[in-house]
């Protein structure tokens, strides 16, 4: 039985015959298998913890952690599965100190592992979306009323996205019995050029695409386009923008309520990291 609170996650993962199992039914589904020749001939070293290929070549043996991000890590995988749960399963975000704290490890070593579990994150699929899809955009960035007046003088030069990070948002819709899945990325401006080319990256031709009345997304002829004018109404029929809104919100919720304060350059960081939000 999987940890559903993480008091359940600590306890589970605490075992290392839990950990093994987890990792195992994931990564190799169909039979554990070399990483290096992709033989599935293997014996288990029981007193080693790890794997043997058969095959003679460099690196027959190998560990749950070869050619993962876990991998070169002194940490054990009771410590890491554990934050992957926590980064996966908290959906406004949880900080390096909270992992700090619940892991008892240190702060510079929780960054470490919440950095890494990102990178994961953002392995996407390089299959293109389909069916319907939506897209959306937003501004990261600070709130001028929060601040003092002498340092929003300096920060807040502009209304609006101005001195903020833009950032695209493109979610399909679940479909199969599938979760939605959204992707994310910072853009330059809400300008056609840059806007277009993302949608054209991850939405394969042909796709349902829905949009707000933004100017910048006139011209997708070669999608089944439709928009939404936000200033008459927010659902028209199947037309809506919903489920990239929902997405906007769990992130802004963890940029305010649990980052507090987010550097530009660690935004597309921020983003990335709530792309499961929306599957869950």
């Amino acid at each position: 039985m999987e940890p559903t609170s993480l008091q359940e996650a600590i306890i589970y993962f605490a075992d290392p015959d839990n950990c093994r199992d987890y990792v195992v039914a994931r990564r190799w589904p169909n039979g554990v298998t070399c990483p290096t020749c992709g033989c599935a001939d293997v014996i288990f070293l029981a007193k080693q913890n790890r794997w043997q290929c058969r095959n003679k070549h460099s690196q027959r043996q190998f560990s749950l952690k070869t050619g993962t991000i876990y991998e070169d890590s002194p940490l054990g995988l009771d410590k890491w599965l554990t934050a992957t749960w926590m980064i996966s399963n908290c959906k406004n975000g949880v900080s390096s100190l909270e992992i700090h704290r619940a892991l008892k490890i240190t702060q510079k070593t929780a960054w470490f592992l919440d950095h890494r579990i990102r990178v994961a994150f953002g392995l996407e699929s390089p299959d293109k979306f389909t069916g319907h899809v939506e897209a959306d955009e937003t501004f990261i960035g600070q709130k001028a009323r929060n601040m003092h007046k002498s340092v929003r003088e300096k920060k807040i030069t502009g209304t609006g996205g101005k001195d903020k990070t833009t950032v695209m948002g493109i979610l399909e819709r679940g479909k199969d019995g599938k979760p939605s899945q959204v992707r994310t990325s910072v853009v330059a401006n809400r300008r056609k050029k840059a806007l277009q080319a993302e949608i054209r990256e991850h939405v394969q031709a042909g796709s349902a695409i829905y949009t707000d009345a933004l100017k910048s997304y006139e011209g997708l002829d070669e999608f089944k386009h439709e928009v939404v004018d936000h200033a008459v109404e927010y659902v028209k029929g199947t037309c809506h923008t919903n489920g990239c809104e929902n997405f906007w919100s769990l992130v802004k919720r963890a940029v305010h309520g649990t980052y507090i304060s987010v550097e530009p350059f660690h935004r597309s960081a921020i983003s990335m990291s709530r792309r499961s939000t929306i599957a869950t």
